[in-house]
């Protein structure tokens, strides 16, 4: 007999199809993106089972399957969010000055309230609902140095089915006491913690020690070693952000080269490890960084919002280092990669680097799940992997559909979507093939 749950389980999803298979510098490179007008995608228990033309995956699939017609909107993978900080949900959008201002502030403050488990629950909740609401299916969280919000940050990705990054941030100097902890004590908890959700459902344990600042030089040897114990997981920090921090660095590692350095010395860079920011680059770093793999994440709302200075996009990838982007809230300014395509467009325009809309797409989708080593996963739509999408209306608001009367290609579309686009351009977000709620 056939297997009827499988049937019931089975689903197609309707729309214009659009996903990557490498980056393209405009509408000529047909090779490196997928584009179908009448599209579908056929979705079995969380994963996407087959992609083409409507009419040949409805035909194929069980007549059973339930059939949601997104047209005329867009399909696109989930966008993925490489830096952000979960604890500062609470104090998006405050005023400051510049980085460390920001983190004394604002940041210690606020992060101090997530010892307390039933606080980082009730962020945990908010933080996950916007970003569903803005189409991001997948991030790369910093918590607090609180055991507690790591518990609760993943608990929430838990309930909700949804592939998340994070880890306990490490930091035994430079902050306030109570938030402060220990070499020894940041490893035993990161390990603690790592050996219960790494691997656990979609989890992935990222170990975190927050910027060279505040880890002694006996803190980022225990970040090393985790990273020697447990290869397969991701690394993040941050680097090169602002004048000061850079100051700061290298008063308190004098013996290192250059600020990339201190993290060489202990063995933090490789392929899985995400350097936040990235400004402000030597070349000798620029070399390590190519020679070791790690990935160069611009968050251009954060910078210019804290006036830390433009990422140099096209120096980073001539130099072969591969980058990715992020809203890096809450010293970013929005939840939407839209926005964050947005503000990271304009900086580059600054520096006559022009980016195609493409482009941009690729980044925030394929080109952000290449940079976590996750592509076989997400930040696409081929069959095998994950069903998390993101369903695009480039009609959203009243001047979006003024725009959209004179639109005659997809890529002006898709500079429609990145330049006025935000929530409300988010029709629809599936998480492993189910709808959520978006508002």
């Amino acid at each position: 007999m056939p297997d009827q749950t499988a049937d019931q389980n089975t689903k197609i999803l309707r729309g214009r199809l659009l996903s990557f298979s490498a980056v393209a510098r405009g509408p000529e490179d047909t090779s490196a993106y997928s584009y179908e007008e009448d599209g579908a995608l056929l979705v079995r228990d969380g994963k996407i089972v087959a992609k083409g033309v409507f009419s040949e995956i409805r035909d194929a699939a069980p007549e059973t399957a339930e059939i949601t017609d997104h047209r005329p909107h867009l399909i696109l993978p989930g966008f993925i969010d490489t830096h952000i900080h979960f604890p500062q949900a609470e104090i998006i959008a405050s005023w400051a000055d510049q980085l460390l201002d920001w983190l004394n502030d604002y940041t210690f403050p606020t992060e101090l309230k997530f010892e307390n488990k039933a606080h980082g629950k009730r962020i945990a909740g908010e933080f996950y609902d916007a970003l569903i609401a803005h189409g991001t299916t997948t991030a790369v969280a910093y918590c607090s140095s609180h055991p507690n919000s790591v518990d609760a940050y993943f608990e929430e990705a838990e309930t909700r089915g949804m592939l998340m990054l994070g880890g306990k941030t490490m930091m035994d100097r430079n902050a306030p006491e109570a938030l402060c902890d220990t070499a020894q004590s940041s490893y035993d908890d990161s390990k603690a913690l790592l050996a219960k959700w790494h691997g656990r459902g979609r989890a992935h344990y990222v170990i975190t020690p927050r910027f060279a600042i505040t880890s002694t030089p006996e803190q980022l040897e225990a970040a090393g070693t985790l990273l020697k114990e447990q290869p397969d997981c991701h690394l993040q920090t941050h680097i090169n952000e602002n004048h000061n921090e850079i100051a700061f660095t290298r008063e308190l590692y004098p013996d290192a080269g250059h600020y990339l350095g201190v993290y060489e010395s202990f063995g933090l860079l490789g392929p899985r490890t995400l350097l936040g920011h990235c400004i402000h680059m030597t070349g000798h770093e620029m070399q390590v960084m190519r020679e070791t793999g790690s990935v160069a994440v611009f968050c251009p709302t954060s910078n210019l919002f804290l006036g830390s200075g433009l990422f140099d996009k096209a120096g980073m990838e001539s130099a072969g280092i591969p980058t990715a982007i992020a809203t890096d809230v809450g010293g970013g300014t929005s939840y939407s990669m839209l926005r964050t395509l947005d503000e990271g467009y304009k900086i580059l325009q600054l520096q006559r680097q022009r980016m195609h809309p493409l482009t941009s797409f690729y980044w925030v989708t394929l080109g952000n799940a290449n940079a976590l080593s996750m592509s076989d996963r997400i930040g696409t739509l081929e069959p095998g992997t994950d069903a998390d999408l993101v369903v695009l209306d480039a009609k959203a608001t009243p001047p979006m559909a003024l725009r959209m009367e004179t639109v005659e290609t997809l890529s002006e579309e898709l500079f429609i979507l990145q330049t006025l686009g935000d929530d409300r351009a988010v029709a629809e977000t599936y998480v492993a093939g189910e709808r959520q709620k978006t508002g």
